[in-house]
Order: C-alpha cells, then structure tokens, then sequence
C-alpha cells in the first residue's frame, strides 16, 4: 500500500489498474501456497495449536485454596486428557488426573476449575469426562 502513496497517477484509472493489480498478485499468491484440502487445512490448524492449557482465575484461585499442587507428570496427563476430549468433540470436560477433578472448557483450553478429594463432587454444564 506504500508503494501506491508514494507513487504519483495521473488519472483514477491507473491508480485503480495498479490497485487491481497488486491485489490479483496477493490473491494467486495465497492459492499457490494453499493447495491443502479442506480437511488437511482443519488439521494442520489443530497441530498448530497445541499450545498448553491456560489456567482460569477462579481454578487458580482454587487450586490455592484446596492446596493442590500439580506434579509436572501430572500436568502432562491433564494436558492429554483435554486432548482426548477435544477428539472426542466435547466441549465443556471433567478431567480426572489421580484423586483430583478438573472442569476444562475444551475450546479455549482453559481449566475453569479444580476440585480435590475433600470436597463435594456434584459436577454440572459438563458434556463429557475424560479419567486417567
């Protein structure tokens, strides 16, 4: 878009012709590179998106409050467990890792809550539950 600022027309025509121009440019430049179906597309974004699970707030302030620290092992199966769910196509995950019991909103990868042993272990809004 710089290049057209700074280059100087003499009618509206040539400045649109150069604007037509450099955008067919981008256009056959992204088919090139997108040659991927559809499916092919949907699974590289996946991979691409392995990122770690995000802790909320509230599961933070939780895990504080019911002492619950997380062993890096076990943080490694919370993480494979959200990732079976997501598989599976749920959306809202019980996640349980050993005695511990994790509610993870399975699209934005974030663990909403945590609940340990002592607590009660009515779990609702779920729709699928993942045990390892």
């Amino acid at each position: 878009m710089n290049q057209i600022a700074q280059t100087s027309f003499s009618s509206i025509e040539l400045m649109t012709g150069q604007l037509l121009k450099n955008k067919s440019a981008t256009v056959s430049r992204i088919s090139e590179n997108s040659n991927l179906s559809f499916q092919e597309l949907l699974e590289k974004q996946q991979i691409s998106d392995t990122g770690a699970l995000k802790f909320s707030k509230h599961a933070n302030e939780r895990l504080a409050s019911r002492n619950i620290d997380l062993s890096e092992e076990q943080l490694k199966r919370l993480e494979s467990g959200a990732k079976r769910a997501q598989e599976k196509g749920i959306n809202e995950s019980l996640v349980m890792v050993d005695n511990i019991a994790f509610i993870v909103n399975i699209k934005n990868k974030t663990v909403v809550t945590a609940v340990n042993d002592s607590d009660d272990k009515v779990f609702t809004n779920i729709d699928g539950a993942v045990i390892i």
